[in-house]
């Protein structure tokens, strides 16, 4: 297994995903939805938990990866004494099936290869019974099937399947597995290059859509690829990431499922996906959030599965022992039953700026909107967990009551500008009382910095969205001075830390890595205070560590230099397109959220 969650490439069709390592081993991969049961588990654990390995059997001398031109079609070429081969992973983009290829291609001389699959279902504790069939092997575990098929013998080993061969200048050897549901037939075989042609041709055309024409094009087209790889089709939900577990400190249980959808995420989803071209993406977005948040507003949750799905209880795998060794593992995500207080601001922000790109909404919509703001009128003087969903004391976090008065001004800007009814005065005067209360009781005149919850005398980087929402411009002497005491306190080698973990208000252990989602926010106001050399450098800086094929995870260890946390980070790589818009285009996201 790698060692570092950098060392992984992701593969995806748009239902689920895969994590491919340097050394050719898929170690990661959920059949047939990014929320199913891992068939390969070894990033949690070790191979007999599951994997996929397809590489030299000697020593590899070196490794270079690409995605093929922009697409998420996968090259892997291994050098070694004897001659060279590339590896080629793809999940073709198919709406009847779902395959996974893997091409091995002679570049030079003669090297000897070796594959070992080792299929285990359901995270890891279920070994499938195995059998031949023509051209390969059938595994069946549960309600799961696998069918492993190539052009070279396989044989069983133990309880994996294995296959040693050569491969000379020239010369191809093809694996396709097929997942499908245990009590159904199997679907026919596909034909690998029509379907790796067939889908680099799609993931080509589709990335041509992108409108971004700026400094940081590659990295723009590549961050919204690994998005459109992490939404489910069927729906349009995006999920956070496609990991679970993976720790935001090595050897700690800061260890979360991350593949479900946020409604956090909403706004700054949209306006990267229509800043850059992609308004179908955008409407199924919203079209999914609307579906998801359908009903009484204080059946609202902060999370929801693809399909809209409300219950995501939180369970503990003890089988698997984790990230390097970071325990517990644990699927399904407790917080999605949390009150937080924020979400109310990010659907109605998100639902405003989606009028005013001109999405077309139902007279129903704006019903679903007005019970949301009915519920915030009862409960935005309430403590919550917070943006960071803290597992502590319920407090009256500072972000938490910006993003409330966020979705009054944003529902008093709906009825004046879109002719839709609603008690403005009654919204404005309850607009004004929160603004007056968060400049009273969030800020510390003594610091000069508004502060992480009322009283408190610590810092939150989610204050970095006052000026990005338009609560207060970034001119203002308070915006500023939370700026210098950001500055001052949370960034560390460059990167900016969410908050003190040693202050304890979030429950858990100390220690964490930067997050980088932070990091893009002050390169953002940067740009708004007018010092855009400082913002291009932090931009630069958050560039320079993605890896080789360019994806984020969610937090950085500067010192370590490192990638911690789930893996890729959605709202890493929407930051990095917002920010990269926001530096260089005319109509920049942060500004047309501010005055939309």
């Amino acid at each position: 297994m790698a060692s570092r969650i950098e060392d992984y490439a992701l593969i995806g069709d748009c239902h689920t995903a895969a994590l491919v390592s340097r050394n050719g081993s898929i170690d990661w991969l959920c059949f047939p939805r990014f929320d199913s049961g891992a068939c390969f588990a070894a990033l949690l654990g070790t191979p007999d938990h599951g994997r996929w390995l397809v590489a030299p059997h000697d020593p590899v001398r070196r490794v270079t990866r690409t995605y093929r031109g922009e697409s998420l079609v996968l090259d892997t070429t291994f050098e070694t004494d004897t001659g060279a081969v590339t590896l080629t992973d793809c999940m073709p983009i198919r709406s009847e099936q779902q395959d996974l290829i893997r091409l091995v291609r002679g570049v030079r001389g003669r090297v000897r290869m070796r594959t070992e699959c080792i299929v285990r279902f359901d995270y890891g504790s279920i070994t499938p019974w195995v059998r031949r069939e023509n051209g390969g092997i059938q595994a069946v575990g549960g309600p799961d099937t696998l069918h492993l098929r190539s052009s070279v013998p396989l044989r069983g080993e133990g309880w994996s399947t294995v296959a040693e061969f050569d491969v000379h200048e020239g010369e191809e050897v093809c694996f396709v597995l097929n997942w499908h549901p245990s009590h159904v037939a199997a679907p026919p075989p596909i034909d690998p290059y029509e379907a790796i042609e067939h889908t680099v041709n799609w993931w080509t055309e589709w990335a041509s859509r992108c409108a971004y024409q700026g400094e940081w094009r590659e990295a723009v087209v590549r961050s919204l690829i690994t998005l459109k790889a992490m939404t489910y089709a069927p729906t349009g939900g995006i999920v956070a990431a496609v990991t679970t577990s993976l720790p935001e400190h090595i050897g700690g249980e800061r260890n979360w499922d991350y593949r479900y959808c946020w409604l956090r995420d909403a706004t700054f989803t949209l306006a990267a996906l229509m800043h850059c071209g992609y308004t179908e993406e955008a409407r199924a977005w919203r079209e999914w959030l609307l579906r998801s948040i359908a009903g009484r507003g204080e059946e609202l949750h902060i999370m929801y599965g693809l399909a809209g799905e409300r219950r995501l209880p939180e369970m503990e795998l003890p089988w698997l022992p984790g990230y390097e060794n970071s325990r517990p593992v644990r699927i399904g995500n407790g917080a999605y039953d949390q009150f937080q207080l924020d979400v109310f601001g990010e659907v109605l922000d998100c639902l405003h700026l989606a009028r005013h790109y001109g999405l077309k909404d139902a007279a129903s919509d704006w019903r679903v909107e007005r019970e949301l703001v009915k519920r915030l009128e009862q409960v935005w003087q309430e403590p919550d967990e917070g943006i960071w969903e803290v597992r502590g004391p319920k407090q009256h976090f500072t972000h938490s009551k910006l993003m409330a008065w966020v979705a009054f001004d944003r529902a008093i800007k709906d009825v004046e500008r879109y002719g839709l009814e609603g008690p403005t005065e009654h919204w404005r005067s309850l607009r004004d009382q929160l603004h007056a209360e968060i400049c009273d009781r969030g800020f510390d005149r003594k610091r000069n910095t508004f502060v992480q919850y009322y009283g408190s005398k610590e810092l939150d980087a989610s204050l970095l969205m006052m000026a990005e929402v338009g609560f207060l411009p970034a001119t203002d002497p308070r915006i500023q001075g939370t700026v210098a005491a950001i500055e001052q306190e949370l960034v560390r080698d460059g990167f900016v830390d969410r908050y003190r973990t040693e202050s304890g208000v979030d429950g858990l252990p100390k220690g964490e890595g930067a997050f980088l989602l932070c990091t893009f926010w002050l390169a953002d106001n940067y740009a708004l205070m007018g010092r855009r050399d400082e913002a291009k450098e932090v931009f630069e800086r958050l560039l320079s560590i993605r890896n080789d094929v360019g994806l984020l995870a969610e937090e950085y260890d500067p010192n370590e230099r490192r990638l911690l946390g789930n893996y890729p980070q959605a709202f890493s790589h929407l930051g990095l397109i917002n920010t990269a818009c926001n530096l260089t285009q005319a109509e920049k996201p942060v500004e047309v959220r501010q005055t939309a």
